[in-house]
């Protein structure tokens, strides 16, 4: 009797390390699955599997498993495996959890529990993911997490594709790296490039700020990004909101690219540029705008707006420099004007125009070769005309204007109003003597090297020469239209931005009104310079 029972464990022992007979498949490009070791093999009656105990090893087309026990069916060449589960297929590709069950027809494996699959791009953590070794597509549906050497992608469902190392994830969406944040509801991410491509509603948090998009890529290693339909990026604190049609963006260097309706808002400064094409740098603050170019400085009750072919702007922790230049027309309730390039500080509110300036308040008009204006903060307080300066009041009358010329000239403003006019050199004057009751008597010219005028609602009130004054009035009914004007008049109000939005009017002077004037200052170096 103890020998009987002996060699039955002999044979049970040696037909354990063999594999069971070879089952024809249905379909014959179908392989069947191989059994290629067990410790303990054997089977219970009313139940069809084979079952395999301790060091378990299957071979299916390319792929070892490995598990610490099995059921294996092979009527329909399937297996389920326990415990220490392996999956290995070459050695790119293994699969880590408790629980396997694979099919060999269809090559489609599902694990459960403590899943770990890694090639050498990444590794994927969750506890239910069915893989597909046809389209060496892996896919979990009840949370996971990918993890690469750079970051960390996680979400209630996803997909990975073995072949292209491009991974899909939905539901929760999170990726983290060491200097930002995603969060979205939908995204592409490829373990080899390292490149996040944005599809749906997403977050970018990061210690420079936040960016807004709904679609666009992200490289997470040099942390360039595109951003497209209306994308938003706004600072840490909040102050400074960038917008426009398609950002190029750095997030290391702050460095970026506006396509299409840039909108750029800076609201602690209070100041906004924009344009078709912008540039910036975030850690200069340094803001470039081309193409329809405009901006708006609402830190003064009453707002500048302003437009150039190309505008730049820079900032720091209190003031703002701006540059525009080429086609410059700017309109404020109290004052327009019109120039080839300009200069604003807001240090000391000065806008400074260069070449061909013309500036209008009420009906007057200045000119000169530079115009640099001081704003307070509710209105225009004075400007300083130089190197020529020709100032023109326009009457209520047509074709009857007062005017003034010299070297440099000053204007003084009350409440928006021109109130006093000084010139220093040269000063020449024409205006209108009126009479009691408004009835012009005549026309006075004056000559002298300093001129002063107080003016008040658009009359000259008081007139002090000095120094080799000439004066004459002629009579009106004397008055030869060639005499009515001073040399180098112009009257430009066709130019005169009438409106915040009339900035954008292309405006050139008329051929006839493009004459000469005394030496012209070159146009200011159009990089931002220091004051």
């Amino acid at each position: 009797m103890l020998l009987l029972s002996v060699l039955f464990v002999v044979i049970l022992f040696s037909y354990a390390q063999q594999p069971p007979p070879a089952q024809k498949p249905i379909n014959p490009n179908m392989k069947i699955i191989e059994m290629q070791k067990a410790d303990i093999l054997y089977k219970l009656e009313n139940f069809d599997a084979t079952i395999l105990k301790n060091n378990v090893v299957f071979y299916h087309d390319g792929a070892y498993m490995y598990c610490d026990s099995a059921y294996l069916h092979e009527k329909t060449n399937s297996f389920e495996a326990f415990g220490n589960v392996r999956m290995e297929q070459g050695d790119t590709i293994f699969v880590y959890g408790d629980y396997l069950n694979y099919n060999g027809n269809t090559k489609f494996a599902k694990l459960r529990y403590n899943i770990r699959l890694e090639d050498k791009q990444a590794t994927l953590f969750t506890d239910s993911l069915d893989y597909d070794r046809v389209a060496n597509l892996g896919y979990y549906f009840d949370g996971g997490l990918l993890v690469d050497e750079e970051n960390e992608l996680s979400s209630f469902w996803g997909q990975y594709d073995l072949n292209t190392k491009e991974a899909l994830f939905n539901d929760s969406v999170k990726l983290v790296n060491p200097d930002y944040t995603i969060y979205t509801e939908e995204l592409k991410y490829n373990t080899v490039t390292k490149i996040a491509d944005i599809i749906g509603p997403s977050t970018i948090v990061s210690d420079s700020g936040t960016v807004y998009t709904d679609r666009g890529w992200y490289n997470t290693i040099t942390d360039d990004s595109q951003l497209l339909d209306r994308s938003r990026v706004v600072s840490k604190d909040g102050s400074k909101f960038l917008t426009g049609d398609t950002i190029y963006h750095n997030q290391k260097t702050g460095i970026g690219k506006v396509y299409g309706d840039m909108f750029l808002q800076d609201s602690l400064r209070k100041a906004i540029i924009g344009g078709n094409y912008g540039y910036y740098d975030d850690n200069l603050g340094y803001a470039m705008a081309t193409d329809s170019a405009y901006a708006i400085e609402y830190s003064d009750r009453d707002s500048l707006f302003l437009h150039a072919d190309t505008l730049k702007m820079i900032t720091d922790s209190l003031d703002r420099q701006m540059i525009a230049y080429y086609n410059v027309r700017f309109f404020r309730n109290d004052i327009q004007g019109v120039c080839d390039s300009l200069q604003y500080f807001s240090k000391d509110s000065l806008l400074s125009m260069y070449k061909n300036p013309v500036i209008w308040n009420g009906n007057y008009q200045l000119l000169g070769n530079q115009i640099d204006i001081y704003l307070n903060d509710s209105t225009i307080e004075k400007a300083n005309v130089k190197e020529y300066s020709l100032g023109i009041l326009k009457r209520p009358v047509e074709n009857q204007f007062n005017q003034l010329t010299g070297r440099d000239m000053t204007a003084t403003f009350e409440n928006g109003n021109l109130k006093r006019l000084l010139v220093e050199g040269n000063a020449e004057s024409l205006y209108y003597i009126l009479s009691e009751d408004s009835t012009v008597i005549g026309l006075n010219k004056t000559e002298s090297a300093f001129l002063s005028m107080d003016i008040k609602d658009d009359k000259v009130e008081k007139l002090k020469l000095w120094n080799s004054t000439k004066a004459q009035t002629t009579p009106l009914s004397q008055l030869d239209p060639k005499s009515s004007t001073l040399k180098g008049f112009v009257w430009l109000d066709y130019m005169r931005p009438v409106s915040a939005w009339d900035i954008f009017r292309s405006s050139k002077r008329k051929s006839e009104d493009n004459i000469a004037q005394p030496k012209r200052f070159r146009r200011p170096d159009v990089e931002i310079q220091s004051r």
